[in-house]
């Protein structure tokens, strides 16, 4: 199962959408506070449509919490545009921890500075960045076909 973790998301459809993506590929959703919406929220549940109640997710209080529980940082991913190792460099296993930043700005300094594994999805320079809910299908899409190859 892999360990898909959301950083202060702030988009409740995005949200929803990449809980219906762990509800599809069996992974974990982990929700890291604050929220920029309710759990509740209609949106969230409309993305989300009748997954929710299949999803396996927490969520935190902050990043620190989310920390105290992982047994290896050394399978913690974090996604950022600025990193220069592609994620299609990478031998993901079962049990992975993949993190994204909330949709406006991304991670933090203060919590790309507690991992070492960085890693972009390269593009075009025409654009800044991808959606999250696409950003976290690709990566969650070539994690589980190197998971199902091997």
């Amino acid at each position: 199962m892999l360990n898909i973790v959301l950083v202060e998301p702030e988009i409740p459809n995005n949200t929803g959408n990449i809980g219906r993506l762990c509800v599809g590929t069996g992974s974990k959703l982990h929700l890291i506070h604050p929220f920029g919406f309710e759990i509740n929220d209609k949106n969230l549940k409309r993305s989300g449509l009748d997954y929710w109640v299949h999803l396996e997710w927490n969520q935190y209080q902050n990043v620190d919490e989310w920390m105290a529980q992982i047994p290896d940082k050394s399978r913690v991913f974090l996604m950022s545009s600025h990193a220069s190792k592609s994620y299609y460099e990478v031998e993901f296993q079962d049990g992975d921890w993949l993190v994204f930043g909330k949709e406006s700005v991304g991670l933090s300094e203060a919590v790309l500075s507690q991992f070492e594994n960085h890693l972009t999805i390269p593009m075009s320079s025409l654009i800044r960045s991808y959606n999250i809910a696409n950003s976290v299908a690709f990566v969650v899409g070539e994690a589980k076909r190197q998971i199902l190859s091997k």
